[in-house]
């Protein structure tokens, strides 16, 4: 078991409190200028002071998961530049203090950041965003109405649904079919100009259905003028899916990704994105506080400007790796795994340049 000294306490309580006060800091600046933006729309629908205050309840653990890695990479040039302009650093490494073991205390801190940010992104936040998109959908985007028509859905190993259109307002569907296929023979076909939900039941009623099945040349036909009918959609399937990735715990990511592979969903991939991004994002406060240690250990005549400047244009490039490599794994060109830890791997190869030039 690693021993903590007095001077690992003593950076690491920098580390933390330092951490704490800059996200403190940047979520009152981003909260004033989005109550400013968003000011209309509060005074617009008549929203009280507790329903304003209980929306950014919300809001504020979402915004300090975004700026995580920012603010991580801040707060260690913030700290290990002032340690550098005192000699503090010259006067450890002086000591017998290698950098390697200097560097532990920071990594203890970016370890206990990490878990937390991973614990909160995959259950904590997801689980607050719903309130939030919520709320956003109700007072800040226009009512959504399911314009999509020929919809076509997988809803088993075997059977293919498909409408002409649906309206979901009243919850209903027109012109429904549902075929069961066995390899390139169709079994069984299901048809009805209209689906209705049943609130009740949690099931569909098809209205003056008919049925038929195939069994090579003999055909048998049923009819009637109503069913109900259990069929894996509901209408939350049709509903807006304005950030509904961000809403879904860890877990509830992982069935609804089984659930639109068996589908056969054409969008399975935007979620799959967001599971290897929640893995992966942890993995910056590693890299940046790395970078950002290194960047800054170094006294310099001129004050630590060239170093932090240096160091925030690594980070903001980090940020846009970041964000490419999102958008270059949603199109599916490039497997999503490997496209989401590009970004780690190009900079952990920086930041192992960059250890090259440090004072030992």
């Amino acid at each position: 078991m690693i021993k903590m000294r007095i001077i690992d306490w003593y950076i690491l309580k920098k580390f933390l409190k330092s951490y704490v006060f800059v996200v403190s800091v940047i979520i009152s600046i981003v909260v004033i200028i989005d109550i400013t933006e968003k000011n209309d729309n509060f005074i617009k629908y008549h929203l009280s002071v507790g329903e304003i205050a209980g929306y950014y309840l919300t809001f504020i653990p979402y915004v300090a998961s975004m700026i995580s890695p920012i603010t991580v990479f801040i707060t260690v040039v913030f700290i290990t530049s002032q340690l550098a302009q005192h000699t503090e650093i010259i006067a450890m490494l002086s000591s017998g203090v290698s950098f390697r073991r200097l560097m532990r205390p920071y990594f203890y801190g970016a370890f206990i950041i990490a878990v937390v940010s991973f614990y909160f992104s995959g259950w904590v936040i997801p689980n607050s965003n719903k309130k939030r998109v919520a709320f956003e959908i109700q007072y800040f985007k226009s009512p959504y109405v399911n314009t999509d028509h020929d919809i076509h859905m997988k809803v088993g190993p075997n059977s293919y649904l498909y409408l002409y259109n649906y309206n979901n307002t009243a919850d209903v569907g027109y012109k429904f079919t549902l075929e069961t296929i066995d390899h390139t023979r169709v079994t069984a076909r299901l048809s009805a100009p209209r689906m209705e939900w049943q609130k009740d039941t949690k099931k569909w009623k098809l209205k003056n259905w008919t049925l038929r099945k195939f069994d090579g040349i003999k055909e048998y036909y049923t009819s009637g003028n109503e069913m109900d009918t259990t069929l894996r959609i509901s209408p939350k399937d049709f509903e807006s899916d304005y950030n509904r990735f961000e809403t879904l715990t860890m877990n509830e990511l992982n069935s609804y990704i089984k659930e639109l592979k068996l589908r056969g969903a054409d969008n399975v991939i935007i979620y799959e994105v967001e599971k290897y991004i929640r893995f992966a994002s942890p993995f910056a406060a590693f890299i940046l506080t790395f970078i950002g240690l290194t960047v800054s250990a170094r006294k310099s005549r001129g004050g630590a400007g060239f170093q932090i400047a240096l160091g925030f244009l690594l980070a903001f490039i980090y940020i846009i790796f970041y964000l490419f490599s999102r958008t270059s794994a949603e199109t599916g060109a490039v497997d999503p795994i490997i496209t989401i830890w590009i970004p780690n791997i190009i900079f952990t190869s920086i930041g192992l340049i960059l250890y090259r030039t440090v004072p030992r």
